[in-house]
């Protein structure tokens, strides 16, 4: 974890380029305006070639999916490996429908995904885990999530970030245990969705894929602690959890959350 990046964000302020859910739009834009990134929110296929290989980084999100934005991800995301952009798939419900199944197996085999950011039963559906999904929530099942990020790591050949409880990072052979966050972030529809985008904008600014996601999820998790100890309930706790993120710095992040596991 290099907390220092939270720094470097805003000095560098990375173009970050997302194809997201309609649900999330306006959430994520915020949240990566908050940590000091520039977002985009470009979804047309004329262009997304061309907004992709411009941009600091490209984060695919499926959770509104049609077959033209099935088209529109793979267009950007092969812009994207053309142009050496990191490239973060959000494969929201995934276990929801075949279909949703089938586009995101069709995006992972055309695109060169860097970092793949969901729940245990999204990587659990990724890697054939026995799992009951209810939606896009996570659901349950009896694998543990760190073995299902390690198993999906190295089936996908990128790093793969579970997030939840508790949160694990692995490439395959180091996973990292993270601790933190809290209960009030399941209850804002989102949360989730803007994470992947801020691993985005850590991405953009350090080419160690498993330092910039740990360092993203690490200051991430103690936003929301530090959103739930101003908020109120779910109604205000976006709003306290947007000004956690503007404020966050290096001498925020607790040096005590992150466990190594190494093969």
């Amino acid at each position: 974890m290099r907390p220092d990046l939270w720094e470097a964000v805003r000095l560098k302020r990375p173009l970050v380029h997302n194809i997201t859910n309609t649900v999330v739009a306006n959430f994520s834009a915020n949240g990566l305006l908050a940590i000091g990134a520039s977002p985009v929110m470009a979804d047309a296929i004329e262009e997304v070639a061309d907004m992709a290989t411009v941009s600091d980084a490209l984060v695919l999100n499926i959770g509104t999916l049609d077959a033209m934005t099935e088209a529109t991800m793979i267009r950007a995301g092969q812009a994207a490996n053309q142009s050496g952009r990191p490239v973060v798939l959000d494969p929201v419900g995934v276990g929801a429908t075949p279909f949703r199944r089938d586009v995101v197996e069709r995006i992972l085999r055309d695109v060169r995904v860097t970092v793949i950011r969901g729940n245990a039963g999204e990587v659990a559906t990724l890697v054939d885990a026995g799992w009951t999904t209810k939606g896009v929530d996570a659901g349950s099942g009896t694998h543990h999530p760190q073995q299902l990020a390690e198993r999906a790591a190295n089936r996908y050949s990128c790093v793969v970030a579970i997030t939840g409880a508790t949160d694990f990072v692995s490439d395959g052979t180091v996973t990292l245990e993270i601790l933190g966050g809290h209960l009030l972030m399941t209850e804002t529809t989102g949360t989730g969705c803007l994470l992947s985008a801020v691993v985005g904008a850590f991405l953009a600014v350090e080419p160690d894929v498993m330092t910039a996601t740990s360092t993203a999820l690490t200051g991430y998790a103690r936003c929301g602690e530090l959103a739930s100890e101003a908020a109120t309930g779910p109604g205000d706790f976006p709003i306290h959890f947007l000004n956690a993120l503007a404020t966050m710095t290096s001498t925020d992040l607790p040096s005590d959350r992150i466990e190594v596991f190494a093969r």
